[in-house]
């Protein structure tokens, strides 16, 4: 009896495991308790054809609602993801598209408790632009440009007539991946460092080494600036993104 039982139940498992409209979802007890499940999984399967079998954390599943995947809904405390463990499982995943689609976020959102709608979509975090990362003074950076590096740079729309036709303009050296390292230690890239003094940074030139033009003398506040002020600039099209130096 006991080996008749074991292989029943590894009968269903297989069962459950390769039927496309069918499938396990682990759930806590909490969110099983919640009134939720029974709300909402009769809607995808009747809109789908796929059956949802409910089991505890631990349990054999195909798909698993909790703190780990993409978040779904928020409630009782805490942000649910759904986390799809066999892919290659065709309801599971149609289920996860479900779910994070408007009929699915519908469902969620429609469920009430005596009135109150006791879960919600997750906020989403607002993208950050990057030229916010930069808290230097944007404005005071495109002067700085201007003053110092136009000599050799163009520095702003409007300039291209200005700085040495062999040397990148700002655009263009900001659509390197690695703009933000090269503006940040330019002075000590060559040729900058040879005519190039960063106040409490770097060393005063040799006496027998002394600059060959005008120095350019900055300060690391001008430093951040100038990269604010590149951060928010719009970068040259130049087709793949450069990472030679």
């Amino acid at each position: 009896m006991t080996a008749a039982f074991l292989l029943f139940v590894s009968g269903t498992n297989l069962a459950s495991a390769t039927d496309d409209r069918q499938f396990r979802l682990s759930v806590p007890d909490v969110l099983a308790g919640s009134g939720l499940m029974k709300y909402m999984l009769p809607r995808f399967t009747l809109k789908t054809q796929v059956r949802i079998e409910l089991v505890s954390p631990g349990e054999a599943a195909e798909a698993a609602l909790g703190d780990v995947g993409t978040p779904v809904f928020t409630g009782m405390g805490q942000t649910w993801s759904i986390n799809v463990l066999a892919p290659e499982h065709a309801g599971a995943s149609r289920f996860a598209s479900w779910i994070t689609d408007t009929t699915g976020q519908s469902a969620i959102t429609g469920f009430k408790i005596d009135g109150n709608q006791p879960f919600a979509l997750p906020v989403e975090e607002e993208e950050i632009a990057e030229d916010e990362f930069y808290d230097g003074d944007r404005l005071r950076g495109q002067q700085v440009s201007r003053v110092h590096c136009g000599r050799c740079h163009v520095t702003a729309r409007g300039d291209e007539g200005l700085g040495i036709g062999s040397t990148p303009s700002f655009f263009a050296l900001r659509s390197f991946e690695d703009w933000d390292v090269r503006f940040s230690s330019f002075y000590v890239l060559k040729p900058h460092g040879a005519f190039t003094q960063i106040e409490d940074v770097t060393e005063p030139f040799p006496e027998d080494l002394p600059s060959p033009i005008a120095p350019l003398e900055l300060t690391l506040d001008d430093i951040d600036a100038i990269l604010a002020y590149v951060a928010s600039i719009e970068p040259a099209a130049l087709g793949a993104p450069l990472t030679g130096q």
